[in-house]
């Protein structure tokens, strides 16, 4: 029963569990002096069935949908859309926006009815974030409710504990640790981006959850690397927005580093930035709002996440079929695989994959240290600066089986699981002290992180679908052909040495560096042999 119901009210309303809402306390949680005001308006979204049962790997393996074919076969049914209008707008919560193709009903409503319409104890607490940091949040733990006409018909209630959901995975280098940097310009170079391309016709969306960018700056930036630069709109997602110039080394710093590298490496393209409040409703709706805009996007770079055990099921599974549509349309999802190592930062003793690199439906990226000179590449390791200074992300999914085209690459079993998919797909230099030169803020710094990878992999990604005309989608069916054949993987550099804890480099793939770095040419190569579908 709700803090702010009286028990008479509690019982007029029939309520069913909703699977996989179940929610852990929050770390360090505790009460704020003052307790949520009963009468407050909090807001939420509401996420339903598909209109019919799908299976991905029968969507994926043709060309991809256009939006109306989606909406009809994988979006709401318009009847489950009224019925969730009419009842919850019967119960005296506010409907602000329904949206069909991505099953998205977005409500409003005070602190006691939607405590009351779904069965949660929110109260306000302070608590600590992935990096240690308090923030003050509504909270809630243990499961949700749903009416009992909605049983079955909503999939997940997110928002109403509004928690910082992720975490930014970058991290800027401490100006005497620095052995070599490069512009976003020189790593297209070394990464053999395929000539006479620069993202022309094509669209980068990037999902930020805080800070914000300054035209003034991207301008400064982009004409010091003798380039005019791209396109670069904002566009706000549940009330957040673009608010630039508050922290070079917080949200600000992911921000550019996401727009300048992206940016720089696909001038021609045009930036869509998503802002978004950093919860787990925010996290969906920008995916979904980037996913089902106007203009579908090429490719869309994510430079934020957390470990799988920090999501409910719920909202990883709803994020996961956001990826699924992205990658009917079309669209490659790009996606940091963390800075943390194989523990992935948590403190359970045990190995953990970030997501969202982990969904299958995203191109997982880790991190590299790299030493060039003379414009040669003189070694490519796993990142891993030991305790406290970063390393990459990688390992094996607990909650998401080993994909159909990762099963010939070696995937090691989980610590729960004999079939996990795989973390990373692909890698690219995150190491902070051999890094990217960008501009925050006004100052001029050396960024890393697989945050930096992320958006270089969605640039390259725009400047492959210019050259071969057409959307790529979901591209590791056709990287992971040769996995495990014993021949090279085409289209890479293997990066053979290192480690990241508990998993190490070999000959192809492996949980460091997934299949290796790109050699852009030769991935065009890959992608023009006749027979290649538009999505693999």
């Amino acid at each position: 029963m709700s803090d702010h119901e009286t028990p008479h009210a509690e019982e007029r309303l029939e309520l069913r569990p909703l699977p996989g809402s179940e929610r852990a306390p929050a770390r360090g949680a505790i009460p704020s002096a003052a307790e949520l005001a009963a009468a407050g308006e909090i807001e939420a979204t509401v996420v339903l069935r598909r209109r019919v049962a799908v299976d991905p790997a029968t969507v994926l393996s043709e060309a991809p949908m256009t939006k109306q074919d989606l909406a009809e076969t994988m979006g709401a049914n318009p009847d489950d859309i009224a019925l969730v209008v009419s009842t919850l707008s019967s119960l005296g919560i506010t409907i602000l926006s329904t949206d069909p193709p991505s099953r998205r009903v977005r409500i409003a409503g005070t602190v006691a009815t939607m405590s009351r319409v779904f069965g949660a104890h929110l109260h306000a607490v302070t608590s600590l974030t992935a990096d240690g940091s308090p923030a003050s949040h509504r909270h809630r733990t243990g499961g949700l409710m749903v009416p009992a006409a909605l049983d079955g018909v909503v999939t997940a209630v997110l928002g109403l504990d509004d928690r910082p959901q992720a975490r930014a995975e970058f991290r800027v280098a401490e100006a005497r640790t620095v052995a070599v940097s490069y512009t976003p310009i020189q790593l297209g170079e070394i990464y053999r981006f395929p000539s006479g391309t620069d993202g022309t016709g094509e669209t980068i969306a990037i999902i930020e959850l805080g800070g914000g960018f300054a035209q003034s700056e991207l301008t400064t930036y982009f004409s010091s690397l003798g380039i005019n630069g791209p396109t670069v709109t904002a566009v706000g997602v549940d009330g957040a927005r673009n608010e630039p110039g508050k922290d070079p080394s917080g949200a600000d710093g992911e921000v550019l580093l996401d727009i300048e590298v992206a940016g720089a490496l696909s001038p021609g393209a045009t930036i869509v930035v998503y802002f978004a409040p950093n919860t787990d409703a925010g996290f969906v709706d920008a995916v979904s709002e980037a996913t089902h805009a106007a203009v579908t996007p090429t490719s869309m770079s994510i430079s934020w996440g957390q470990n799988e055990d920090a999501w409910t099921e719920q909202a990883r599974q709803t994020l996961d079929d956001a990826f699924l549509d992205a990658a009917a349309l079309g669209v490659t999802v790009t996606a940091a695989g963390g800075d943390n190592g194989s523990s992935d930062g948590a403190d359970d003793g045990r190995d953990h994959a970030d997501f969202p690199a982990s969904s299958p439906h995203v191109l997982a990226c880790g991190g590299t240290t790299l030493k060039v000179s003379g414009g040669t590449v003189r070694s490519e390791t796993v990142w891993n600066n030991g305790s406290g200074g970063g390393a990459t992300g990688g390992g094996v999914s607990d909650v998401f089986a080993l994909p159909p085209w990762q099963k010939t690459a070696g995937v090691p079993a989980s610590g729960t699981q004999s079939g996990g998919r795989g973390v990373p797909d692909v890698a690219a230099v995150a190491d902070p002290t051999t890094g990217y030169e960008v501009l925050v803020d006004g100052e001029r710094k050396v960024y890393g992180g697989t945050s930096a990878v992320a958006p270089l992999w969605a640039a390259l990604v725009a400047r492959l679908a210019e050259a071969t005309g057409r959307p790529l989608g979901l591209l590791q069916p056709t990287l992971y052909r040769a996995a495990g054949t014993g021949t090279p993987d085409a289209g890479f550099r293997d990066v053979i040495s290192g480690n990241n804890g508990s998993y190490s480099a070999k000959p192809g793939w492996d949980a460091c560096t997934g299949l290796g770095v790109p050699d852009g040419a030769a991935l065009l190569d890959l992608l023009t042999v006749p027979g290649t579908t538009s999505t693999a």
